[in-house]
């Protein structure tokens, strides 16, 4: 499986970007991500730079299209085969620097695929 790199990754049992973490790990997916706290969800450990990050197939965003600003070029030289813009992450902006990279952009929610077994 593929691994998939969780941004703006939170401790917060009620956000999002913490349920996907454990749905990704529950389904066996492995996991990695990236927060502003480092601190651990599910095993999965949360790192507060993209130093050790490699071989990431997906990116999936827990950012609002200004706090993701900062993180283009992080993201970029990734080279995932794809990035995954959750609901309120939307950034038509941020798709064509991706787009040219030729990395797929997919507007989607993570939950969602996971849940009706379409995260590939």
């Amino acid at each position: 499986m593929q691994k998939t790199l969780v941004i703006g990754a939170s401790l917060k049992p009620h956000r999002y970007s913490y349920v996907a973490i454990k749905r990704l790990t529950e389904k066996s997916i492995r996991t990695e991500a990236f927060g502003l706290k480092e601190g651990s969800v599910n095993g999965v450990q949360i790192k507060t730079n993209f130093d050790d990050f490699q071989n990431i197939h997906t990116v999936t965003l827990y950012l609002n299209p200004e706090n993701q600003k900062p993180y283009y070029n992080d993201i970029l030289n990734l080279n995932p085969k794809r990035v995954i813009f959750n609901p309120g992450t939307e950034n038509p902006e941020f798709y064509k620097l991706l787009k040219a990279k030729n990395i797929e952009v997919e507007i989607a929610c993570t939950l969602v695929l996971l849940s009706l077994n379409q995260y590939e």
